[in-house]
């Protein structure tokens, strides 16, 4: 028998105490606001097994730890709630980031994470963990930059015809709509491989671009669309294209990808490069 689908799934963000996880937070929670949807604020203590000579237990303080989480996400709590008026919940669970917050991904409508953040004893966490993250997560990740970013420049969407394309094109147009943010769709093309003139790989790109955003123009009547079809590699051409932006949105893997791939080249180059906040679309069927 399946478990019944929850028509409202949560908003998942991980906390650590970081200045990268607040700010990660205050984005979460205003996309949570935005989708009327809850927030879940989850405290990973990641606990480190190191042993010594004659050393028979951990060195951590298990109780300690376990406080020092409440207090952060009583904090988090608190920051969130003054953000967005939906339900918000807190939950602390022990074991490697990637797995606890991947676990959780599974009922999750977008995973939260900062590009950096801070372990249980101040060591780098959420740069290895986002990385990881946007990789194999069940559901949509979002990735926060530690520097400051435009909250009201266009959001642009990579497209390529794909499905997981097309999935970030919906999400780009919704964000777009929420945000009262222009649009800017990227197609790229190459002559590397190809034997039919510039002219006709032009004519052939717009006429993809134009397939994957049709429909959206009588669906979303107000958001401002400016298409951009260019002869580039597809990564430095949605980065340039983003400079001012607010948002980015890719598929996790396009069409020169195969089955099973957790994170095309495209969305890594993205990932690594992005200066703005970045939401990385899986397909239904990827696992």
């Amino acid at each position: 028998m399946s478990l019944p689908v929850n028509p409202n799934p949560p908003v998942v963000v991980g906390v650590d105490g970081s200045e990268q996880a607040r700010t990660a937070l205050n984005w979460a929670a205003a996309f949570a606001a935005h989708h009327r949807a809850p927030l879940r604020l989850i405290c990973v203590i990641d606990v480190p097994m190191d042993y010594g000579p004659g050393v028979s237990a951990p060195l951590f303080d298990h109780e300690a730890l376990r406080r020092h989480a409440e207090s952060l996400l009583v904090d988090a709590t608190s920051r969130a709630a003054a953000i967005t008026d939906t339900d918000i919940t807190t939950t602390i669970t022990e074991g490697a980031p990637v797995l606890a917050l991947g676990e959780y991904s599974e009922s999750a409508r977008l995973l939260v994470v900062g590009s950096r953040g801070l372990g249980a004893f101040r060591r780098t966490l959420l740069g290895s963990v986002s990385s990881s993250l946007a990789r194999r997560a069940a559901c949509p990740v979002a990735v926060i930059p530690e520097r400051e970013f435009a909250t009201d420049g266009p959001v642009v969407v990579g497209v390529d015809g794909s499905e997981c394309s097309i999935a970030a094109v919906a999400t780009a147009f919704d964000e777009a709509a929420h945000r009262n943010a222009r649009l800017i769709a990227v197609h790229t093309w190459s002559e590397f491989y190809h034997y039919e003139s510039r002219a006709t790989m032009q004519t052939a790109a717009e006429a993809v671009l134009s397939e994957s955003l049709a429909g959206y123009g009588e669906k979303y009547p107000d958001v401002r669309v400016d298409r951009l079809v260019v002869e580039d590699r597809p990564a430095r051409a949605v980065l340039q294209a983003a400079e001012d932006a607010q948002l980015i949105v890719v598929g996790s893997r396009g069409r020169g990808g195969f089955a099973g791939m957790a994170l095309g080249s495209v969305a890594q180059a993205v990932l690594h490069g992005a200066e703005c906040p970045l939401i990385i679309i899986r397909s239904a069927n990827q696992s």
